[in-house]
């Protein structure tokens, strides 16, 4: 399944196991919270600049 957007394409996984190849510099759990019409997931702001993963899980 793609979701389109803006100009990129994403490619979202479910029920399927997740590779991760990459370095990992840090993980950690935060609460996804209301933000207008959406979500977001606050970051310290050590990271700024850095790609994120968020990983949604049945809770």
């Amino acid at each position: 399944m793609y979701i389109p957007i803006m100009t990129r394409n994403i490619e979202a996984k479910s029920n399927g196991q997740f590779n991760l190849s990459e370095e990992v510099i840090e993980i950690y759990e935060r609460k996804v919270s209301a933000y207008g019409n959406g979500a977001k997931v606050d970051a310290q702001k050590k990271y700024i600049g850095y790609r994120a993963y968020v990983i949604i899980v049945k809770d």
